[in-house]
């Protein structure tokens, strides 16, 4: 259902969908609101906001300054961290967050984000828990055995929910892929005239955008518009054959192509922004058929198939399959 409308944001010779009760669906489907201030961003940047009903533009303003307000709040934190490591020396690069939606969404309000995440030396980890601590954010969060970052909170005036940083030193487990991160890093540059904040190379900011896609198993909206905003911004910069033999060697390819083949499935619409020529031959489910319209044996058997099936190498494979069965030692 979402296809139409997506279709006519990022291919200008598609119109907009005309019916009334088709905004109306969208409106009452909860996930919808995690890409509603983006796709206020795209109909304002066209000049298309009045080609849609009223009470649709009415929600996807509301969601698009709810979401400018906490960014704000958050680019400011997110400032104030970054100071202390360049005032430390310590290498830092921000990763999704304020500044995906600054640089690649096109306004700081453009793509909603709770969190700071930050990629970091792993040999600088404990400093800049100091110095994150230092800066209010005390409580630890829990550690999830075999992870790749740790993360610590802090309260908010007036709001239940607590605003986090995670320090990641790595991208994925390391028991289940050859991820380099250092690669990353060699590729990274200076961000301003800054001498230790970096940000990613936007060949890595795709791959990063499509791992993250996976891990979540392509469970909500906000993952497939990441993955379709990116290729539709990079287009020509985008070296589809680069990420291949990068996730080879890295062992990821299976998951890069799973995800992107069931991106380029629920949206085909891609195919005429930039081909994937390396889809796998496999139907994934659509982002609907996971949340309904599915008996529980096809749910469950895609789940196994993401969970345990998606390595490149079969001991990778088992070593997810026991830490599954097997409680890791905190």
């Amino acid at each position: 259902m979402t296809n139409q409308l997506l279709e006519a944001l990022y291919l200008k010779e598609t119109a907009l969908p005309i019916d009334e009760s088709y905004y109306k669906k969208h409106i009452d489907n909860k996930d919808f609101d995690s890409i509603a201030p983006q796709l206020y961003h795209l109909l304002k940047e066209q000049d298309r906001l009045g080609e849609v009903p009223n009470v649709f533009y009415l929600y996807l303003k509301k969601h698009f300054f709810q979401t400018m307000l906490l960014n704000l709040f958050v680019k400011h934190q997110m400032t104030q961290i970054l100071h202390s490591f360049e005032e430390n020396g310590l290498e830092v690069i921000p990763l999704k967050g304020v500044f995906l939606a600054e640089s690649y969404f096109g306004n700081i309000g453009a793509r909603r984000t709770s969190d700071i995440d930050l990629l970091i030396k792993y040999r600088d980890l404990e400093q800049a828990i100091d110095m994150i601590k230092q800066l209010g954010f005390t409580t630890e969060e829990e550690k999830i055995p075999g992870h790749f970052h740790c993360s610590y909170s802090k309260q908010l005036p007036g709001s239940e929910i607590p605003l986090v940083v995670e320090l990641h030193w790595d991208l994925l487990k390391e028991s289940t892929a050859n991820f380099n991160i250092e690669d990353f890093w060699h590729e990274a540059k200076p961000y301003g005239k800054t001498s230790f904040i970096k940000e990613l190379s936007s060949f890595h900011v795709f791959y990063m955008i499509v791992l993250h896609g996976w891990r979540h198993n392509l469970d909500s909206y906000k993952y497939y518009l990441d993955i379709i905003h990116l290729i539709h911004f990079l287009k020509d910069e985008l070296d589809f054959a680069k990420l291949m033999e990068t996730a080879k060697v890295h062992k990821t390819q299976r998951r890069i192509i799973r995800t992107l083949t069931a991106v380029y499935q629920e949206f085909p619409f891609l195919d005429k922004i930039k081909p994937f020529p390396y889809k796998a031959n496999k139907q994934y489910l659509y982002l609907s058929e996971k949340k309904d319209g599915l008996s529980f044996y096809k749910k469950y058997a895609d789940y196994i198939d993401y969970q345990y099936f998606s390595y490149d190498s079969s001991s990778h494979m088992v070593k997810e399959i026991l830490s599954t069965i097997l409680p890791a030692k905190k």
